[in-house]
């Protein structure tokens, strides 16, 4: 299966000289795409791009295209392939639009799937990548959080090696190295803590869009950085962890360390701590990932201890970032839970961009849709059309839940 449960696979394709590795990028302009294509710019005889794809920027799609030489790309917004056909004229790239598009781009043979297409989105063309049973590289939480039994389920079944991206659960793949679950006591996800991790609840009512944006350690794209700040990021991180290392919630927590230095620990049956350290580049975890089973060179800044001197660590407080508290109610819910959090929250997030709630009222719409929602709770989807038509109901209680939330004032 993987290297993240008990009874790893081998990978089958390791990069050599003769034989470079076929790569190819789902999301390729969002940050994590940019930052594994800068890795691979860097040693372009080890990789060959296959596929890249992108949301709706389709200059930068072709600028990408170009400089690794892509076979395909692939904007999923059907009304810019016009644009990205003008921008790759002459180029002999290939060039598509579309979700059918997106789909048959992640399905074309490669040895390495880099899957970081934000939000829900991402849910079909990355099951597409891990159905070749190769290697596929995991960015997007929305797999695991919206349909983490489905999506599991369909890796062991390929025999696919799914490598995590996220920082911490990368740290927790490295430390763990292949130890089965059972041996482990509880698994620690660390947080900055965000922009706000010690204002008030008074002052975070007025918090604004590009405040928020503003994340003191990560470079990261609007919705993640927006979930950081709210530690809905972590909150979902703990869900992709519960599936990711089959460790029950009450074996998972998260420790607030704003240096971002730790970005896991875990805990032994017999007393041991393991963690991993590095300075806060997704790089890191992108060229674990990408090098996997082996390592490569990466320029990312090297971790000087004694130049930090202090490594600060404190529980976080779930009465400020409510989010941890409702991801413990969804995790003992079980069921389609987590289906409804995953899709109340983009609502909710993308309502706060534009203006349309306050900060605050973020957590409040996620937790009112679950109260509203609760007789789709006890569903238990077992189809990825299951899934994405309770995403839909789920959206669909948010957004007219929106609405109330202005005639009630509770916007702000």
């Amino acid at each position: 299966m993987t290297l993240l449960a008990p009874g790893a696979a081998s990978f089958r394709s390791k990069p050599t000289e003769a034989k470079p590795r076929r790569i190819s990028i789902l999301g390729a302009t969002g940050s994590i795409g940019e930052s594994t294509l800068d890795l691979v710019g860097r040693n372009p005889t080890a990789y060959q791009v296959v596929a890249l794809t992108g949301g709706r920027n389709a200059k930068r799609l072709a600028e990408l295209a170009i400089t690794h030489k892509a076979e395909i790309a692939v904007v999923a917004d059907e009304t810019c392939l016009e644009a990205l056909r003008a921008h790759l004229s002459g180029s002999g790239i290939e060039v598509a639009a579309g979700d059918a598009a997106l789909i048959e781009a992640a399905s074309r043979p490669a040895d390495w799937v880099m899957a970081a297409i934000v939000g829900a989105a991402g849910l079909r063309p990355t099951l597409a990548a891990v159905r070749q049973g190769t290697c596929t590289a995991l960015a997007n939480k929305e797999c695991l959080v919206s349909a983490g039994r489905i999506f599991m389920r369909e890796v062991a079944r390929h025999e696919t090696t799914l490598l995590p991206v996220d920082s911490e659960h990368s740290a927790a793949m490295q430390v763990m190295g292949g130890v089965s679950a059972e041996k482990v006591e509880r698994i620690c996800l660390t947080a900055s803590g965000g922009p706000f991790r010690s204002w008030s609840l008074a002052d975070m009512a007025g918090v604004t869009p590009e405040q928020a944006l503003a994340h003191p350690n990560w470079t990261m794209g609007p919705k993640v950085t927006i979930d950081s700040a709210t530690l809905m990021n972590k909150a979902l991180e703990l869900i992709e962890a519960h599936h990711l290392f089959a460790v029950e919630a009450d074996r998972l927590e998260v420790l607030i360390h704003p240096q971002s230095i730790v970005h896991c620990l875990v805990y032994y049956r017999d007393g041991s701590v393991l963690a991993q350290m590095s300075c806060p580049d997704m790089r890191t975890p992108i060229a674990y990932s990408l090098a996997w089973p082996n390592r490569m060179e990466a320029p990312t800044e090297r971790l000087d201890l004694a130049s930090i001197g202090d490594l600060s660590f404190e529980p976080p407080d779930e009465a400020q970032f409510p989010a941890l508290r409702l991801v413990r109610e969804v995790l003992a819910a079980g069921g389609s839970a987590s289906t409804i959090l995953n899709a109340a929250n983009e609502v909710a997030v993308e309502a706060f961009l534009d203006g349309r709630i306050g900060f605050l009222a973020i957590a409040d719409l996620v937790e009112a849709t679950l109260d509203r929602a609760s007789d789709l709770v006890g569903l238990d989807p077992d189809s990825v059309e299951d899934i994405l038509a309770l995403d839909d109901e789920a959206r669909a209680v948010a957004r007219s839940l929106l609405l109330r939330f202005a005639q009630s004032g509770r916007a702000r």
